[in-house]
Formats: C-alpha cells, sequence, structure tokens
C-alpha cells in the first residue's frame, strides 16, 4: 500500500546471517500500528521508507517463508473510492481533525486503523513549528465508502503543496475555527479548490469548546455561507457542522466531539457527490514524488486523474525536456498491490531501468504516444481583483508569474498575441479577462482545455484556461509546431 508519499518498513537488506535472523523474526511477529497506518508525511523532497512490497529482496542467509513474504495484500474495490481532504487557514484544526476521524471510525467499525496526530505531522521541520508543511495522506472508512485522505499545509508558506494537494481531490472539508472565522488561507484555498475542479465541500467549524456566545457561532455561520457563495459554491446548502476536533480525539464531551465528527462524516457520504471517473481515456498520472529503492528500481507516485493501467504495461515518461519509456512492473495504493490502477487512485508505480534523478514532480506517466509536452499556448485569462486577493495594479507584455498545473509549477512569460494594437503599451488590470500567449520556461504536457493558476509573491493573481496549442517538444530536445 503506497500512498503518495510512503511510510512503512525498508525491504529486507540482510547482509549478515545475524541480520537475516533477526528480520525473520520481526516480520514474523503480528505487525505493529505503527507499520499498518494508512499514512505518510515526508518533506517534500526528503526521502522516505517504502513499501516491503516494492522493497530489495535479502541478498544473504535462508530465511523462513513467512519471513520472505510481503505484508501487502490486494486492494479491495467492494466501496466506492473517494478523495477528500482537509484545507484551511495555518493553525485552526485541520490536522487534528484528520485524526480524529480515524479515531471515531477506528472505534466505531474496527475497519480504520487510528492515526495520531504525530504520526501525521511527522517530519522533524513539522514537529518543531507544530504545523503542517507537505501533504499527508491516510485512509479510512465509512459504511458506504473508502476515503483516502489528503491533509493539506495551511501555512502560506506551503501553499505550493497545498496546490499540488487540491489537484488530488474530490471534494474537500474546509476546517474554520471558530475563535477566528475566515482568514486569508481560508479565502485562498477555496479559490483554489474552485480553480483544481472541487465543487462541493463541507464545512468543519472547530474549537467550539473556546467560545462561549452563541452569537459568534451563528456570525462565523454566516460568514462562511456568504464566502462559499462569493466562491462559487453553494452556501445555502453547504453542511456545516460545530465541534471540537480535540474534544474527538481526547475522547471528552461527545456532544461537540465524536458525535460531530460521526455528523461529518455522515455529510461526507450524503452530499459530496461521488465522482465520475474517467476510465475511458488514456491513462495519465501527474508525478507528484519519486522515491528510489536500491537493487529494484524507481516509484513513482501520483493520483492517476483519468483512463486505466494494468500492471506490465509500457509507459512514457514526459516533460520538463524529457520523454522516455519504461515498464510499470508493479502497484500499490495505502501498502495494498493492485494489478490495474484506475482514475482516481492515489497509486505508487515502480519502474524498470529508471534512475531517481531522470523522473521529477510535474512529469506525467501516460501510454505512450497519447499527450504532447507543451513548451507555448494561448490562453484566456482571468486576473483576480485585489479584493479576491490578487494584484493591486495592472501589468504589462512580457509579464513572468509561476504557472501552477497539475503537480507542475514553471515560469509563464506573458505576451499579447499577434496583431494587438501597441502591445507594448497595453496594460491588464486587476478584473480583466483576457487572451494571452503563454510561452513556458520549461516544457510541459497540457491539452486545450487544461486549468491552471497563475502565482506571484505568495498569491493567486490570476486563472487560466488554454484554448491553443502553439509549440510542442518535438521529442529530439527541440521544439515544434502541432
Amino acid at each position: 500500500m503506497l500512498a503518495t508519499k510512503t511510510c512503512a518498513r525498508s525491504g529486507l537488506t540482510a547482509l549478515t546471517a545475524r541480520q537475516g535472523a533477526q528480520r525473520a523474526a520481526s516480520l514474523a511477529r503480528p505487525l505493529s500500528v505503527a507499520t499498518q497506518i494508512r499514512s505518510q508525511s515526508t518533506l517534500i523532497g526528503s526521502r522516505s521508507r517504502l513499501s516491503s512490497a516494492f522493497a530489495a529482496p535479502a541478498v544473504a542467509p535462508v530465511i523462513t517463508r513467512e519471513a520472505q513474504r510481503s505484508y501487502a495484500e490486494f486492494f479491495s474495490r467492494a466501496k466506492p473510492h473517494f478523495n477528500i481532504g482537509t484545507i484551511g487557514h495555518v493553525d485552526h484544526g485541520k490536522t487534528t481533525l484528520t485524526a480524529a476521524i480515524t479515531k471515531h471510525l477506528a472505534e466505531k467499525s474496527g475497519s480504520t486503523k487510528f492515526i495520531d496526530y504525530s504520526q501525521i505531522d511527522k517530519a522533524p521541520e513539522e514537529k518543531a513549528r507544530g504545523i503542517t508543511i507537505a501533504t499527508s495522506h491516510v485512509e479510512y472508512e465509512t459504511d458506504l465508502r473508502h476515503y483516502a485522505h489528503i491533509d493539506c499545509p495551511g501555512h502560506a508558506d506551503y501553499i505550493k503543496n497545498m496546490i499540488t494537494g487540491a489537484a488530488q481531490l474530490d471534494a474537500a472539508i474546509i476546517v474554520v475555527a471558530a475563535t477566528d472565522g475566515q482568514m486569508p488561507q481560508t479565502r485562498e484555498h477555496l479559490l483554489l479548490a474552485r480553480q483544481v475542479g472541487i465543487k462541493k465541500l463541507c464545512v468543519f467549524v472547530n474549537k467550539v469548546d473556546q467560545i462561549d456566545d452563541e452569537e459568534m457561532l451563528e456570525l462565523v455561520d454566516m460568514e462562511m455561507r456568504d464566502l462559499l457563495s462569493q466562491y462559487g459554491f453553494d452556501g445555502e446548502n453547504t453542511p456545516i457542522i460545530m465541534g471540537s476536533a480535540l474534544a474527538a480525539l481526547e475522547g471528552r464531551d461527545p456532544k461537540i466531539g465524536a458525535e460531530k465528527v460521526e455528523e461529518l462524516m455522515k455529510n461526507c457520504d450524503e452530499w459530496l457527490d461521488a465522482p465520475v471517473r474517467d476510465l475511458d481515456k488514456p491513462f495519465l498520472l501527474p508525478v507528484e514524488d519519486v522515491f528510489s529503492i536500491p537493487g529494484r528500481g524507481t516509484v513513482v507516485t501520483g493520483r492517476v486523474e483519468r483512463g486505466t493501467i494494468q500492471k506490465g504495461a509500457e509507459i512514457e515518461i514526459i516533460g520538463s525536456g524529457s520523454r522516455f519509456k519504461t515498464i510499470l512492473t508493479g502497484i500499490e495504493m495505502f501498502h495494498k498491490e493492485l494489478e490495474r490502477g484506475e482514475a482516481g487512485d492515489n497509486m505508487g508505480c515502480l519502474l524498470r531501468g529508471v534512475k531517481r534523478e531522470q523522473v521529477q514532480r510535474g512529469q506525467v506517466i501516460v501510454v505512450p504516444g497519447t499527450i504532447e509536452s507543451v513548451k507555448k499556448f494561448r490562453a484566456s485569462l482571468y486576473i483576480l481583483t485585489k479584493e479576491e486577493g490578487g494584484r493591486y495594479t495592472p501589468f504589462v507584455q512580457k509579464y513572468a508569474p509561476q504557472m501552477y498545473f497539475r503537480t507542475a509549477d514553471v515560469t509563464c512569460h506573458l505576451t499579447f498575441p499577434e496583431g494587438t494594437e501597441s502591445p507594448e503599451e497595453k496594460m491588464v488590470m486587476p478584473g480583466d479577462n483576457v487572451d494571452m500567449i503563454c510561452d513556458l520556461t520549461h516544457d510541459t504536457p497540457m491539452e486545450v482545455g487544461s486549468r491552471f493558476s497563475l502565482r506571484e509573491g505568495g498569491k493567486t493573481i490570476g486563472t487560466g484556461l488554454v484554448s491553443e496549442i502553439l509549440t510542442i517538444t518535438d521529442g529530439k530536445g527541440g521544439f515544434r509546431k502541432p
């Protein structure tokens, strides 16, 4: 079971008879809770321990049959799979709520493993600052669905990681502290959620045990409904649950703790529509992270955007000036083996004969010949106003913000199309809808209709839709017209 970043046992690397015997003995024991957790959380770009199903085989002594087996089971699709996540402002309780959900469902059914707060925010930098930096993945089940839950960072410094996490969601739980109400990242996360295609949300108003005034809670409810409507969500009907994630986690005050978590999950099951998976189009998986396993190969993780893929299939990796083919030798999701990956799966792919340095975040894994990597394109842009969190001032030709698309972020040079009158003098104002030519510093796989975000100086300044592909890579280090 591989999540987007995996925290599990490393492989059998016994180098002496004594080490081999110790490893055999440890594997013969029941798996610890730490090993069984459906969780991963490491700083983006750092090395992670990986599932023993992909790990290197023992090189020395004879080990018992039980010690040699992999603990990875086969993933069951008995329940619909749903990708959900917690978003919202820093320190409003997203990670605490994630832990509280797993605790409540573990006690309720036993099919979910409880994952403590410390196991979700486990990178040293996260523990030191008390905030989430990387996106973290856990899994749990309700009576109706199997959920993959992504805990997105709320701190403005790590918005890139939040965008990557949100791009993998079918829906989201936005967490708002009753003590603060809506805050800057609350609004920005709603904007980004809308931009990556999230259509419905549930709202969890947290820390209600710190508020004595009922009118304050009513005000938070009213403000959130107005804000949801402002960003294109159904503010009138969106469920807003008020409770305390910490109370649920600590097992106290069930009326604001466990009962509210149960109410939240019931609303997630009923209000959040099951996504229609795009299984018929060619397979595409945006690369979120890459790990190397000595002796076995490279593991790439991400969420399948569309299509299906079988273990053993030939695949192509495209983007950032690179294009090559290899074989998909293994698939896992949450430490469970898959014979087939399909749209919506958060999975890990073991690639044959590929070095860690050959693959990077922002590239895509596809069926060979089904997509081109784009260097230059025409797009319809909307530039946010200052009230929407965007720019205060206009910009001119050759403005170069960062473009965020799928898991890629790349500098994008903006110019006016040919035929524009006095392009050197023309300005784009906040609030404008405008067609512009986008020239990327390096190529990224895109198609007509692809949506992306533009960011500068720590804030989202615009959104865009690809209307025409102008230049693609030729596969030989150069570029050509489509």
